[in-house]
């Protein structure tokens, strides 16, 4: 079996810090990437801080960072990474001269995604307009009314245009990251890095099932894990909502409306979600023809399965399996 490709030089990450930076969206960044290692344990990344004037950095607690790196490094970054800053984000919708010319020395091609708030940033500098983008939900409203040219998802954990991302709040960083690893070496590497961290490599739904919501009232029954627990174990089967409400014993519009209220999304779009997952593991992991594949994870053929990969991933299976599948194995069975 033909192994993965050692890179020839570590993709080099830059990240932004601005006064009020939040410190944990700058170290998760770091933490997630640096963590990132081929199956020879060579890093994958290079992670770099820089602020627009070298020297230390106020954050939004009782502390300073000093950043020894200026936007020169820009020029030879691979992705650029902007956290939020809880005192220059939702202030002005027009980037200050400094920062505007910063990103100017970004190459094209770059990749560039936000965490939180930093999705102001990328929006002052019109790399969202005509685009989908999210931002922390509490600051939806206002980022709505600010760039109208944005489809704002207030609902999503991130979203992924290509060359340019947006992630929600704080937390939600480590999902973006954890997808670009993802995206860039295949899903063994992020769910090591996602291990090492002892975070999930994936969360269900998106910002929906942070909101507050009304309480139920006690004895209610308000949750459909068992459901989707049922589910996960079933993948390989054809599954129908009333089949799944019928688990919860609730009718479909009650157990349609509780499970976007936790999870974020609706139960079909979901069923497809963890299909396309289970199909990306297979396809990694196992030498399985493709419509085996999509038997094993409920697709109907393995045209469907390719129609769904091409959706979500922008590849066939075969690419994908090119690209990230390495040492595989026949699964039993």
């Amino acid at each position: 079996m033909a192994r993965p490709v050692e890179p020839r030089r570590p993709h080099r990450v830059a990240v932004l810090v601005r006064p009020g930076v939040l410190p944990m969206e700058l170290g998760l960044v770091h933490q997630l990437f640096r963590a990132a290692r081929s199956p020879r344990k060579v890093p994958l990344y290079e992670v770099t801080s820089f602020a627009l004037e070298p020297g230390p950095v106020p954050t939004d607690a009782d502390f300073a960072v000093h950043v020894e790196c200026g936007p020169a490094v820009l020029a030879d970054a691979d992705t650029v990474v902007v956290p939020a800053s809880h005192l220059l984000d939702e202030t002005d919708d027009v980037l200050p001269p400094a920062l505007r010319d910063a990103l100017a020395r970004i190459r094209p091609g770059t990749r560039i995604a936000s965490i939180c708030t930093g999705a102001f940033v990328l929006a002052a500098a019109g790399l969202l307009d005509g685009h989908r983008a999210t931002t922390h939900w509490h600051s939806a409203e206002r980022f709505r009314r600010a760039f109208p040219a944005v489809e704002v998802d207030p609902n999503v954990l991130y979203t992924d245009n290509g060359e340019v991302l947006t992630s929600a709040g704080e937390a939600a960083g480590i999902d973006l990251c954890l997808h670009l690893i993802r995206r860039d070496h295949g899903a063994a590497v992020a769910n090591e890095v996602a291990r090492s961290m002892v975070v999930p490599p994936h969360r269900e739904g998106g910002q929906a099932q942070y909101l507050q919501l009304p309480v139920p009232e006690p004895g209610a029954r308000d949750s459909t894990a068992r459901a989707r627990e049922w589910a996960l174990r079933n993948l390989h089967r054809p599954l129908s909502l009333p089949e799944l409400a019928a688990r919860e014993a609730m009718s479909t519009r009650t157990f349609t409306r509780r499970f976007r209220q936790e999870v974020g999304t609706s139960p079909l779009r979901w069923l497809t979600q963890q299909r396309v997952e289970r199909a990306r593991q297979l396809l990694e992991r196992t030498d399985l023809p493709v419509d085996r594949v999509a038997e094993a994870v409920g697709f109907t053929s393995a045209v469907s399965l390719r129609q769904h990969l091409a959706t979500t991933l922008g590849v066939s299976p075969s690419a994908y399996r090119q690209t990230f599948g390495g040492d595989r194995h026949i699964m039993p069975g």
